[in-house]
């Protein structure tokens, strides 16, 4: 059986609703935490598979979170060995900077259910799930698109919303994955002063979660299950 490692950087970003397609596949699943003494002898170039989760810090934290220049070093030996690999929110900010481009704090929080639009490139590939479909979204954080990687879909507010480089890596800002996991609850009470800030309140994003999310998480599931059969 094949082997999935996800990195969580926080007990309540976890792989979610995309756990059923990781199993589904065909793969072991595994998770450590960036707080395990275990994470900074973790061997990212093992995994058949690696998937990194979201967080709240910034990849440019780095005095805060010294465990960030340690992963970043890993991801970046991943990448350059072609090995499959899945960003999700910090997830995607981390790949980026692994190949060198800027990661920095966005005009505004992005907060809440809105569509994502595939371009052409998306449109042709496993991102057009999400097309037309509101998903969550949850930063403050923005990055440049990393050399050599293709844009998939940008939102209203951020451009880079996903992106890919061959087909073994692909990096989503937004939380496909997001829709039917209660741990939405913690997100929502330990981001009270983010949703002001992005002009929405818990009951819109609890209302919003309740009825958009299903439909999302099975956008992202679709998503998932054709880009894991299409691994090189």
């Amino acid at each position: 059986m094949r082997d999935a490692l996800i990195v969580r950087h926080t007990t309540f970003e976890g792989a979610a609703g995309f756990r059923q397609p990781i199993e589904d596949a065909g793969y072991a699943f595994r998770r450590i935490d960036v707080h395990d003494p275990a994470f900074g002898d973790a061997d990212f170039m093992a995994p058949d598979l690696l998937v990194l989760m979201g967080g709240p810090m910034g990849v440019y934290e780095r005095a805060r979170y010294p465990w960030i220049d340690g992963e970043l070093a890993r991801i970046a030996a991943r990448i350059a060995a072609g090995l499959p690999t899945l960003g999700v929110c910090l997830g995607s900010q981390l790949i980026a900077a692994a190949l060198g481009a800027a990661v920095y704090k966005g005009p505004v929080q992005e907060i809440g259910f809105a569509p994502i639009m595939p371009n052409v490139a998306g449109m042709a590939s496993p991102v057009r799930h999400l097309a037309d479909v509101p998903v969550l979204h949850w930063h403050g954080d923005t990055f440049d698109l990393p050399a050599g990687c293709e844009l998939l879909a940008s939102s209203a507010l951020y451009a880079h919303q996903a992106y890919r480089r061959g087909a073994n890596l692909l990096a989503l800002q937004c939380h496909p994955e997001m829709g039917e996991d209660p741990r939405i609850g913690v997100w929502i009470s330990e981001g009270q002063a983010e949703m002001a800030s992005a002009g929405t309140d818990e009951a819109t994003v609890r209302r919003d979660y309740d009825r958009m999310g299903p439909p999302a998480v099975a956008a992202g599931r679709a998503l998932l299950t054709e880009w894991l059969a299409g691994l090189e």
